[in-house]
């Protein structure tokens, strides 16, 4: 055989071998990235520019369950809980102009609570953008601020990369959402599709910041050496799958640890080092001995407003050890004796090997003192009351015993959300879901309904109040046609509670428009053909909680509290934590 035949046959086996390319839309080539990337749930809401997209997944019904909401900000809540409670990556769908304008809560709220998401946009045909045409907005300059990242596509080849790429960025690091706008022309055009290969490095982006063991062996000699220590954690310890590990540390070294409000269920509620929670309406021990702790262990938290008070009066006595993934969060609010950067999966492990065994009793004795002081002035009162009106926080404590502690509690916003971050007993992570750093009312619904997509082995009660829950009643309609096994809990007080407080206690109870009625929910659920039942009578409260938590499906129940209640303890704006009210 000559060499021109031997070159000529190896090329003919090279061709053989390689797999053969074929033209695909862009509409297709997005929903063979989604199933590459394992998404098993789409939450969104067609509309004319993201048209084609929706036509392609008319064919893949077998392979992607989408869930038709009926606003787009429902769309991204969900996509919020099923991310919470999942631990994937949330996925929305919307069309272009008021469609994609209708996210941009959604993603403010994934934004400051980490919540990886990847929103897909459709938008106007390319040849148009800049003309104002019909339904175009520029959704990339509008949700710059409250994504991590986002990018429009043009041209179809570009969809697999883009993709891939918004999933790694949504889910590495400190995760967040992602927008990718693509416009019609691309979501049409066919091109010469060779597979998809998943991100798993960009280079200017780095994800992880490199361990500095030598930050690492300096905190230790700080906790080694500590007489009063104390541990704060976030929702970092869950977003990293560090729950063991942050209760194998607080084990070995036996310090007192308090939780954020997202931070909720990543240590079990009953463990013993568990001293409660922290912030404004949270619990008085942490809030106080703050100001007292000698050697102050933060771990993936960011010293948020709600949780520092004033920041001239917080923690000035205390040598300060931040563990955070995101370097921009070390020093932003609170200066650290010693920063730690990286994933708590990673540094917390190497940070247990190099401290001591020990024992606290005093110091967490103190904690258990001031306890008491809360449970006398405010927690015995809430959960025992002696008046005829219900409180939120018995209706929260009977239902964590028929629960047996055990149920995913999603909360809307207001009062409600305080008490039941206050009172809610959780065994597992992944638990508590909330709107934190955003407080969006308006979440709790449909967010309810992403979390029992996203852990639909799990009761899932949402609490909301008579304010929130009108916001996004709408989403009734998508339990009615998907039939999410979701429980809502209204606890109506008559009041926008959380605003009425403030203007009782600081605006001389000049209560400006806080007053809100509401339409009788158990008759709008009936039209959902949800059924439930309203209540008013402490001595209906146990059975009716059963059987909302019997009932195989969606059921609502409605649950008259006191119109003036409020939420104890309190720091107040301005104030130090240690500053914080019983009464």
């Amino acid at each position: 055989m000559s060499t021109l035949e031997v070159i000529t046959e190896g090329l003919q086996q090279d061709v053989a071998e390689k797999a053969p390319i074929t033209q695909i839309s862009g509409s297709k080539a997005v929903l063979e990235a989604l199933l590459e990337e394992g998404v098993d749930t789409i939450f969104g809401y067609p509309g004319g520019a993201i048209m084609p997209i929706y036509d392609a997944l008319y064919d893949y019904n077998d392979r992607i369950k989408h869930i038709l909401v009926r606003h787009e900000q429902g769309g991204i809540h969900a996509a919020q809980g099923y991310a919470r409670t999942s631990s994937r990556i949330g996925v929305v769908f919307a069309t272009s102009g008021p469609g994609a304008t209708n996210l941009v809560t959604g993603l403010a709220d994934a934004m400051i609570d980490s919540t990886p998401l990847v929103c897909v946009t459709g938008q106007v045909f390319a040849s148009l953008l800049g003309t104002d045409a019909f339904q175009e907005t520029d959704i990339i300059n509008i949700t710059t601020p409250v994504t991590k990242w986002n990018f429009q596509v043009t041209d179809a080849a570009e969809i697999p990369a883009t993709l891939a790429k918004a999933f790694y960025i949504a889910k590495t690091g400190r995760p967040g959402p992602v927008l990718i706008d693509i416009t019609k022309n691309a979501q049409f055009q066919l091109f010469d599709y060779e597979g998809y290969t998943p991100c798993n490095h960009i280079r200017s982006y780095r994800p992880k910041p490199k361990v500095r063991k030598e930050y690492v062996e300096e905190a230790a000699g700080l906790i080694n050496a500590a007489k009063k220590p104390f541990v704060l954690f976030g929702q970092g310890v869950i977003l990293g799958n560090a729950e063991k590990d942050l209760k194998a540390f607080i084990e070995k070294t036996g310090i007192p640890a308090a939780s954020t409000v997202l931070g909720l269920s990543a240590l079990e509620t009953s463990h013993p080092l568990h001293v409660g929670m922290l912030g404004m309406h949270g619990n008085y021990a942490p809030n106080v001995l703050t100001n007292d702790c000698d050697v102050l262990i933060a771990i993936g938290m960011r010293f948020d407003d709600r949780v520092t008070g004033r920041l001239d009066k917080y923690a000035k006595q205390a040598q300060v050890i931040h563990l955070d993934i995101d370097p921009a969060e070390i020093d932003k609010n609170v200066k650290s004796t010693v920063p730690i950067w990286g994933d708590c999966k990673e540094t917390l492990p190497l940070l247990t090997e190099l401290v001591h065994a020990k024992e606290h009793t005093d110091w967490l004795q103190r904690f258990r003192e001031l306890e008491k002081d809360e449970i006398k002035e405010v927690i015995h009162d809430e959960l025992n009351p002696t008046s005829d009106t219900m409180t939120m926080g018995e209706v929260v404590n009977i239902l964590n015993e028929l629960t047996d502690n055990d149920a995913v509690i999603v909360t809307d916003v207001g009062q409600h959300q305080m008490v039941a971050c206050r009172y809610a007993q959780f065994k597992q992570s992944r638990s508590n879901v909330t709107s934190g750093g955003l407080g969006t009312m308006g979440f709790g619904l449909p967010a309810a309904i992403g979390a029992w997509y996203g852990a639909p082995h799990r009761t899932v009660v949402a609490i909301v109040g008579d304010g929130g829950i009108q916001m996004t009643i709408q989403e009734l309609g998508t339990i009615m046609q998907f039939g999410a096994k979701v429980k809502l809990l209204i606890l109506n007080n008559e009041f926008l509670g959380m605003v009425r407080q403030w203007q009782q206690l600081f605006h001389d109870k000049r209560y400006s428009f806080v007053n809100i009625t509401s339409p009788d929910y158990v008759t709008v659920a009936k039209g959902y053909y949800i059924p439930g039942q309203k209540i008013d009578k402490r001595a209906e409260l146990r059975d009716a909680l059963k059987a909302m938590l019997d009932h195989d499906g969606a059921y609502l129940l409605e649950v008259m509290v006191g119109k003036e209640n409020n939420v104890f303890p309190m720091v107040p704006q301005g104030s130090s934590v240690s500053e914080i009210r019983l009464k």
